[in-house]
């Protein structure tokens, strides 16, 4: 299945590093953090990428332009008056990645939108290009093919500030709010599996995914999660990245599998 990350925004309240590049290419362990993401779903068999970008989308295209060149051996020889290029070995992931401008100042739900037609019309995951996870997409998966409905996200319980769920017994979602910083309840963690019926929800550039194609769907009780009590964590800040590459440099990373 294809991977669609949203990887456009500003990411202003990391503006420290997001001044210079894309929040989703800032690095933890001398990699995107959009990498590890990728290599998450990649560990578990999915390898075809659809990355929205948008803010400085240059970056993202011109660092998966040099990505074959940098893992690999070359030599350069100029001894015939000529640039000769020879590839020895690359130790480079057999990956399929599409870049895509979605717009600089394209909502979440836009960005999803101009994407339809590298998607086509079959399910697909979405996620979002700064949190990390050690959640089983493949058990994620198959949760969804279970139920039948629209679409399933994964929840987390963290004390974060984030879109807030409340859950039925039935793991249905109820009612999905944005941000309360007192609430301790399930929290959107993204890492989502979506029908292709969800473009039909998405109106065009200006409509956030979070508010009302997701209230619609839990509306019409189309909209289901995975409770995940695992490792989640986003990168909102300068100390939750160095958080995160504490955890890398100590050998204790939970998302890196591979």
């Amino acid at each position: 299945m294809k991977v669609v990350l949203l990887a456009g925004g500003f990411g202003t309240r990391i503006s420290e590093e997001s001044v210079f590049r894309p929040k989703p290419m800032i690095e933890i362990g001398g990699m995107p953090i959009l990498w590890h993401i990728m290599k998450e779903y990649a560990y578990y068999g999915h390898t075809e990428f659809i990355i929205c970008a948008g803010y400085k989308q240059e970056f993202i295209k011109e660092w998966f332009a040099n990505y074959f060149l940098h893992c690999a051996d070359v030599t350069f020889d100029y001894t015939h008056g000529r640039n000769e290029m020879t590839i020895h070995h690359s130790e480079v992931e057999p990956w399929k990645v599409t870049v895509v401008d979605t717009g600089y100042n394209t909502m979440t739900g836009g960005r999803i939108k101009r994407v339809q037609k590298y998607v086509g019309d079959e399910p697909f995951f979405m996620t979002y290009g700064d949190g990390v996870c050690d959640v089983d997409i493949n058990k994620l998966l198959a949760f969804h093919q279970s139920h039948g409905r629209l679409a399933t996200l994964t929840a987390v319980k963290m004390k974060q500030e984030k879109g807030i769920l409340n859950i039925g017994g039935d793991n249905a979602v109820k009612s999905f709010r944005e941000k309360n910083l007192a609430d301790g309840a399930p929290i959107n963690a993204g890492y989502m599996v979506l029908q292709p019926e969800i473009f039909d929800l998405i109106a065009g550039d200006e409509t956030v995914f979070e508010k009302d194609p997701l209230n619609r769907l839990v509306d019409e009780g189309q909209l289901m999660s995975y409770v995940h009590e695992g490792f989640w964590q986003c990168m909102d800040n300068i100390r939750e990245r160095e958080m995160l590459e504490k955890l890398l440099q100590a050998g204790q990373a939970p998302w890196k599998k591979w």
